[in-house]
């Protein structure tokens, strides 16, 4: 028996050993309903925004500064921090056996996301989103395969989940779904250092909360 972790796996790997198929979306506007951000809010999103240009002007941002800079202050302004959702971080996801291929899929999650009135069995409850970081030199697709191999074993429970990878400077969304082939939705991406695209970035985010 071959144990990988989900981190070594390619996007192709991942696309060959649980079946999933890629799709393009050219709009959030089909999947969530997105309302206007407040005076507030927009002023809050500027400063995480000059707080990160400080650093990324200077030197590159290692992982954890890009969640405490950027990923953290995004949720708690869209809201993650407040009932019924809660956040849980680092944690080791559910071992997937890969029969066919006699290997065994380890790893551990970034931030996941999940709604405490949604169970969907006993001990786990509705997925709503699930983080997956990069430090700011490394292209934010790059965590694409990790991504989809973490939502892979939740699909089992609920029929679509939202994910995201980043940078700190870029943000790709994904949507996933279950069917007979998994599919995922590359959603446009945005840049929170454009002020239309991280107004949409917090927009986005709140929406996925309300979910």
């Amino acid at each position: 028996m071959t144990t990988i972790n989900a981190k070594n796996l390619t996007l192709g790997e991942v696309h060959r050993l649980f079946g999933f198929q890629k799709q393009y979306a050219s709009s959030f506007l089909s999947l969530l309903s997105l309302e206007e951000i407040a005076e507030h809010e927009q002023q809050d999103l500027i400063q995480i925004r000059d707080d990160f240009d400080d650093y990324i002007s200077t030197d590159r941002v290692s992982e954890g500064l890009v969640k405490a800079l950027t990923t953290f202050p995004l949720m708690r302004l869209a809201g993650f921090y407040r009932r019924p959702i809660k956040i849980s971080l680092e944690q080791d996801i559910a071992e997937i056996s890969i029969e066919d291929e006699d290997t065994i899929v380890k790893g551990r999650f970034d931030i996941l996301a999940v709604n405490k009135i949604k169970p969907i069995r006993s001990d786990t409850y509705f997925w709503v989103l699930v983080i997956e970081t990069k430090n700011s030199g490394i292209n934010a697709f790059m965590g694409l395969s990790q991504l989809l191999t973490y939502a892979y074993q939740n699909l089992k429970y609920q029929d679509t989940i939202w994910g995201l990878t980043t940078n700190g400077m870029h943000y790709q969304f994904v949507y996933i779904q279950r069917s007979n082939t998994p599919t995922y939705q590359l959603m446009p991406l945005l840049n929170l250092m454009e002020p239309e695209s991280s107004v949409l970035l917090l927009q986005v985010l709140k929406a996925i909360c309300k979910l």
